[in-house]
């Protein structure tokens, strides 16, 4: 167990929150969700319970700040690879995006899993899941702009992707893909979704 109270003279605070984190992400894959609780992480982390409120108030807090750590990873996962061809890196970001998930099956579960947003620290929750959707966004602008897909609403489209990708990913970690190989499939999704988005011909 990582106690934040070990070492000599006081933790700084940061260092404190981002431990506490820590501690909420390990119970979080170990347990699952809903064992994500203050006293739970506080005894993870080996601190007092009161530690836990007076850094994010709330349980709700706590998990707001566990899912902000999810979607910036998200966000840098779609955003790794920038290969300077538009349609290679559209098909990167959404292979970056299966790894991610399947990577952190607990994580994507609590960041997608249809719950109502936590009440304390919701501004910035909502700001990087913002953040995270709009590096797909960016994507497919950089891809219209090069004359790959064809011009519409960057937004929309993205939308389209970000909803096809995320129901493929969904299903497998359900385990309720059937075909023999779901990564084959996944990528054969990705090239039927670019296809259908690129620019025709002149």
């Amino acid at each position: 167990m990582t106690d934040v109270r070990s070492g000599a003279g006081r933790t700084p605070s940061r260092a404190v929150e981002q431990a506490l984190v820590d501690a909420a992400e390990r119970v979080l894959v170990r347990d699952g969700l809903g064992a994500v609780t203050v006293r739970a992480v506080a005894t993870e982390a080996g601190v007092a319970p009161m530690g836990v409120y007076n850094r994010f108030g709330s349980k709700d807090g706590l998990i707001a700040a566990v899912l902000v750590r999810g979607f910036d990873g998200l966000r840098a996962a779609v955003t790794e690879d920038a290969d300077p061809d538009p349609i290679a890196r559209l098909l990167a970001s959404g292979r970056n995006y299966r790894r991610f998930a399947l990577a952190q099956p607990q994580h994507y579960g609590a960041m997608f899993g249809g719950r109502p947003l936590p009440t304390e620290g919701a501004d910035e929750l909502v700001a990087y899941a913002a953040a995270a959707f709009e590096a797909l966004v960016d994507h497919v602008r950089h891809a219209m702009a090069r004359g790959a897909l064809r011009e519409q609403d960057p937004t929309e489209t993205a939308q389209l992707i970000w909803s096809s990708v995320h129901g493929a990913v969904s299903l497998e970690l359900g385990g309720a893909v059937l075909t023999p190989d779901p990564a084959v499939t996944y990528e054969s999704l990705l090239h039927l979704l670019v296809d259908g988005l690129r620019r025709p011909p002149p």
